[in-house]
């Protein structure tokens, strides 16, 4: 319907984001305290197709809500349709607001590095291909860019991956949110083909591989 993942590539979709999750992903060196008072904090990442990394964290303690939207670009190019050109300089991104009391930035920044997507792919994941597709982390606080970049350095450092990690650090310009049917797309289509091989694999890892963080909401 909007993708050509609905082919014989969708099998190629578990790929190396799947498989990096594993117990050994190593923990964030500089990260920010578990704070003292419950309240809402927000991160902005990109990796690929939305429906996934808003899986995810809506699977992730301590996570209030995910959204899906559009960051990178303006505000007049915030539609579908337009970021699919790859002209935009919009990526498919997700919000997540959250409890500092319950879960880190380094921690979601654990999530988002292992299982919700593929760090070392240039403008692209598994079949979905073109800039909106980029790795991003969109910081909105000098101490998110310190701890993103932080935990970049120390995987590349530790050959975490075999290839270079390739996430963009860039400062928070806008947050567009996508379209109503964008919205909880895995789990109000958890039969369609491209959920069943692309996003719902990035779900049961993050399940196996971080049981501490996950849960079943």
């Amino acid at each position: 319907m909007f993708r050509s993942c609905l082919t014989v590539l969708l099998v190629l979709a578990l790929g190396a984001a799947a498989c990096a999750g594993n117990g050994g992903f190593p923990v964030p060196a500089e990260d920010a305290p578990i704070a003292k008072t419950s309240s809402q904090q927000t991160a902005v990442v990109a990796g690929g197709c939305f429906w996934g990394i808003q899986a995810v964290f809506q699977h992730v303690k301590g996570v209030i809500s995910a959204t899906s939207g559009y960051a990178g670009g303006s505000s007049l190019t915030a539609h579908y349709e337009v970021v699919s050109t790859g002209a935009t300089g919009h990526a498919e991104s997700v919000k997540i607001v959250y409890d500092p009391s319950q879960v880190t930035y380094g921690e979601l920044l654990r999530v988002f590095f292992s299982v919700a997507h593929d760090p070392t792919e240039l403008n692209r994941q598994g079949p979905d291909e073109g800039t909106q597709y980029r790795s991003s982390i969109f910081y909105n606080s000098d101490e998110q860019k310190r701890i993103a970049e932080a935990y970049i350095a120390q995987l590349d450092h530790a050959k975490f991956f075999s290839h270079p990690i390739v996430t963009q650090v860039v400062p928070l310009k806008g947050f567009y949110a996508a379209e109503d049917y964008h919205q909880n797309y895995a789990a109000n289509h958890p039969d369609d083909l491209y959920i069943r091989y692309n996003d719902a694999p990035k779900v049961a890892h993050l399940r196996q591989q971080f049981p501490d963080l996950y849960t079943g909401k």
